[in-house]
């Protein structure tokens, strides 16, 4: 039995980071630090919507009837996977980070203390 991948910590909810891959064949390992493309972050609900807007190639009436959902729902599902994917509903790219990931950023120096007491109050760097 093959299990999907989880993305998300169960504890905090922060992402994981992939670490180990192998090959069954040759049974080679890698190990290192692996991201994961931010679809790999979408749930399974958005993926499957997205695979039905690409298929009528984003033409929301045959979204709507594959779906059987109204015009409203097609749009708030479509602005939800966009939100999902680090843009805002204007198609404007947001920086979606949380706290922890603040303070690492600070921890490793990346940031100045002004730029995460910024972003811990919304802005971004």
């Amino acid at each position: 039995m093959q299990n999907n991948i989880i993305t998300t910590c169960a504890v905090c909810g922060t992402k994981l980071e992939v670490t180990e891959l192998h090959c069954c064949r040759c049974d080679t390992t890698y190990k290192g630090h692996f991201k994961l493309d931010k679809f790999s972050y979408l749930t399974p609900e958005q993926k499957y919507f997205i695979e039905v807007f690409l298929k009528c190639r984003g033409n929301i009436k045959e979204v709507e009837k594959e779906l059987n959902i109204s015009y409203p729902t097609v749009r708030s599902k479509l602005d939800d996977v966009i939100c999902s994917l680090g843009y805002d509903a204007d198609g404007n790219e947001k920086k979606q980070i949380n706290k922890r990931e603040i303070l690492e950023l600070l921890d490793k120096g990346e940031i100045t203390y002004e730029e995460a007491m910024k972003m811990m109050k919304g802005n971004s760097k």
